[in-house]
């Protein structure tokens, strides 16, 4: 089983290091993310590039590749500390993806799939937050870290056994976002609706 638990681990890197808005944008010929706008490659950078249509789609896809890995640990009914380090490292290769030179995106979509499927209550708590947070402020990145915030205080109370993944996610996704926090405090980040 402990094999088994590896390669789950592993899968789940090299799953989340497939990005789907580098390869949506190469496939449908819209400008390479890394280069355009925030440069990152994530779904708002991508709504900015591509539209909703797309933006949606990547944010399927990289929930998915969060979700599937997780999904097949529970079904193959690996330790919840497997459990805890294939959502990490899921995360992981979504943000340092090794087939793209290690430069991804920030984490929140792929966070959210694992997540969820360590709870289903903690993407209500997710949504909840990254939405109220949006909508009074109109910032997607402060809606990420607001919500990266809270989720390692809603493990504590509830999934406590998976409470240093979820510190270690939500750190992942904070750090992602160092140069966004500093545009907030700076008031030069711009608001999700804004091209």
């Amino acid at each position: 089983m402990i094999f088994f638990s590896i390669l789950i681990t592993i899968f789940a890197y090299f799953l989340g290091s497939i990005s789907s808005a580098i390869l949506i944008c190469k496939i449908l010929r819209f400008p390479d993310p890394r280069n355009f706008g925030s440069k990152n490659p994530g779904a708002t950078n991508i709504l900015r590039i591509a539209g909703l249509k797309i933006a949606i789609s990547v944010i399927l896809f990289d929930i998915l590749k969060g979700a599937i890995p997780m999904w097949l640990g529970y079904h193959l009914k690996i330790s919840p500390i497997f459990l805890g380090a294939t959502a990490v490292f899921s995360c992981l290769g979504h943000m340092y993806p090794i087939f793209f030179k290690f430069y991804g995106g920030k984490g929140v979509a792929t966070a959210f799939g694992v997540l969820t499927t360590i709870d289903l209550h903690l993407s209500i708590v997710m949504i909840s937050s990254w939405t109220l947070t949006v909508l009074s402020f109109g910032y997607s990145s402060l809606g990420a870290i607001v919500t990266a915030f809270i989720i390692p205080c809603y493990a504590w109370h509830f999934q406590s056994q998976y409470l240093l993944p979820t510190i270690i996610i939500s750190s992942l996704v904070v750090i992602k976002h160092a140069a966004n926090i500093k545009r907030l405090w700076h008031h030069k980040e711009n608001r999700i609706w804004r091209k």
